[in-house]
């Protein structure tokens, strides 16, 4: 790894500021690796999931990285160009201006639950904005992750893009090189160490990590769309969504009535049950084994377990998980204190929406928050004052979809932002220049500092 970062590095320097045609080329390439190659990395990714349907892969990867590379090729050009900024009114007729300037090499690290989109998305950022990437991708992905190798190994030279393959031990050495920048999406604990690791050569940071992102549903608001849009963020990739709604919190009064809703929802959408073949699987041993013990836990503790799905409700052979409900929960209980990442959603009661507030406003802060409601004031008020890396209202997920939208965390859900052009500006240096004038005032406040420089300062102080 040393030695491809090497490369890299002396690729960077020898074209730090590579011109518009340069990057789209690189764009274009990475547009056709995604495009061409499709029902290829939808095989893989089943393979690795034990199912992932390719439709759902298709709309949660495919679609969004074509998007998101399209996008850059649209507006890259204008993104890249000098920007205009003022100068003080002491200061003209100076002129100054931003000059976005490639960091150099950016490292990316990906995770298992969205191996295509969370690796392409930044990819394209980084690309567009100038610079080499060196792209980790998980050990739980293998078949997906020694296809990506290939097919970028064919798109890319080994001096423009690397894709690195291999478990944790791999992970910590690729952290620890000197990169320009460092993104890493995964896991808080994980996150954490990723960020020792880069402080050490003082690299900056976008984390995306996730954590447990709630869904109020106020009272009064219909319960048939309320389930319908949860359960869709909720059960599609079976839960392992960074910003799947992690539990719900309803009016006590609605509570039953939201149950039953969620129930006949989950069995429109999935009337196979486990064995509908548009579900998808658990990643692997590991995470299933994980889920279970953290919903036996819940139901030990008192929690009441509502199958959403009729008939069998797992397949430990095939690692396949039947959506549950957990009512109430305690709040030490793991799925109250961790991020689930599956298809268990804990509901609980709240009495007033205040109380709800509340409920968000004293946890870690998260990915993102989910508002239900009819009534505006309530919504603008929860607007400003819950906090959250990103909020939809009325709907789940989809503020993560919006090219113009920054996509990131804050506290505890991570740190930066990226997506469109605010992916362009993470992976930039927007470098300040100020252009001097030949006629300037500069010279009447050089020592020895004379009374026209003492009065021109006293007036600048009042001005």
């Amino acid at each position: 790894m040393a030695q491809q970062f090497g490369r890299l590095r002396a690729a960077q320097a020898a074209e730090p500021w590579p011109e518009w045609a340069a990057r789209a080329d690189r764009l274009r390439r990475l547009l056709r690796l995604v495009r061409d190659h499709e029902q290829a990395i939808a095989a893989a990714i089943h393979q690795d999931f034990g199912n992932r349907p390719a439709i759902e892969t298709g709309m949660v990867e495919v679609w969004p990285s074509l998007a998101e590379i399209r996008g850059a090729l649209r507006h890259g050009r204008r993104w890249m160009a000098p920007r205009r900024a003022s100068v003080g009114k002491w200061f003209m007729p100076a002129r100054a201006r931003i000059v976005p300037q490639p960091l150099g090499v950016v490292g990316i690290i990906v995770p298992w639950n969205y191996p295509l989109n969370l690796a392409v998305t930044p990819l394209a950022a980084a690309l567009a904005a100038g610079n080499r990437a060196m792209v980790k991708l998980s050990e739980s992905t293998p078949a997906y992750g020694a296809l990506m190798q290939r097919l970028v190994g064919e798109a890319f030279g080994a001096d423009e893009v690397v894709v690195v393959t291999g478990g944790a031990d791999v992970a910590a050495q690729f952290s620890a090189l000197p990169f320009d920048h460092l993104l890493f999406t995964g896991s808080t604990p994980v996150g954490r160490q990723v960020m020792a690791a880069a402080a050490r050569n003082l690299t900056p940071v976008t984390l995306e990590l996730g954590g447990k992102s709630p869904a109020v549903v106020t009272p009064g608001h219909p319960m048939a769309h309320a389930a319908e849009r949860i359960l869709v963020g909720k059960l599609i990739n079976a839960g392992q969504t960074c910003i799947a709604p992690d539990y719900v919190l309803v009016h006590r009064p609605e509570l039953d009535a939201f149950v039953q809703a969620a129930q006949q929802q989950a069995r429109r959408m999935y009337p196979g049950g486990l064995a509908d073949a548009d579900y998808c699987s658990i990643v692997n041993e590991r995470q299933y084994a994980r889920l279970l013990a953290a919903m036996a836990e819940a139901q030990e503790r008192g929690s009441r377990g509502v199958p959403l799905f009729a008939g069998a409700q797992r397949s430990d052979a095939q690692h396949r998980l039947a959506p549950l409900l957990l009512v109430d929960p305690p709040a030490d209980t793991r799925v109250m204190s961790e991020e689930i990442f599956g298809p268990v959603l804990p509901l609980v009661p709240y009495d007033s929406v205040e109380q709800a507030m509340r409920f968000v406003q004293e946890r870690p802060r998260p990915l993102s928050l989910y508002w239900f409601d009819r009534d505006r004031p309530r919504t603008e008020t929860a607007m400003r004052e819950l906090p959250a890396g990103g909020m939809t209202v009325n709907d789940v997920l989809l503020h993560a979809g919006q090219e113009d939208l920054p996509f990131g965390g804050v506290g505890a859900s991570g740190m930066g932002h990226y997506h469109g052009r605010w992916g362009f500006e993470t992976f930039s240096k927007l470098k300040p220049v100020f252009l001097q004038s030949r006629v300037n005032a500069l010279s009447l406040f050089l020592p020895p500092y004379s009374r026209l420089a003492r009065t021109l300062l006293h007036w600048m102080k009042r001005l």
